[in-house]
């Protein structure tokens, strides 16, 4: 009898510890959903309000070319720094080149590097992953001496 108890003792807390395995690792499954879900809702905001800019007949060199910002870098070159390079091209403002952390996966319209390589001088970088903006600024702040700045400011402001 007691062998029986311990058997179902042992399988009912070998039960438990998976189930408590399992359920931490759903617990972390979920956190980066989450992340994942609220950096690509961003992401997406962002993106109706350029839609909304560019339906007003206004384009983002004007920024630029307002704030006598004439060479920038850009911060971030999927999606948005492409668009973003596309939507300068013809404009007086020249993108010297990207910085993205997986620099040697990129293959994009300009040079791209990683923000641990030395940084050419411009007039600005232009963050375009705002959900992690904060923390670029303070990085890049400690690198260069020109202004950092979230497209997503950028937008709100032409």
């Amino acid at each position: 009898m007691k062998k029986l108890v311990l058997s179902v003792l042992s399988a009912l807390t070998g039960a438990a510890v998976g189930a408590g395995i399992v359920g931490k690792a759903s617990k972390d499954r979920l956190e980066v959903v989450r992340t994942y879900r609220d950096k690509h809702l961003a992401l997406y905001l962002m993106m109706n309000e350029w839609v909304r800019v560019k339906q007003e007949g206004k384009n983002l060199a004007s920024y630029f070319e307002k704030n006598g910002i004439q060479k920038i870098a850009i911060y971030g070159m999927s999606y948005a720094g492409e668009t973003l390079v596309n939507e300068l091209k013809g404009t007086s403002v020249t993108v010297s080149y990207g910085i993205d952390k997986n620099a040697s996966e990129m293959y994009s319209g300009v040079q791209t590097v990683s923000v641990d390589e030395d940084l050419e001088e411009v007039d600005a970088i232009v963050v375009t992953a705002i959900t992690y903006y904060a923390e670029i600024e303070e990085k890049l702040s400690e690198k260069v001496d020109c202004p950092v700045i979230s497209l997503e400011d950028i937008l709100c402001e032409v």
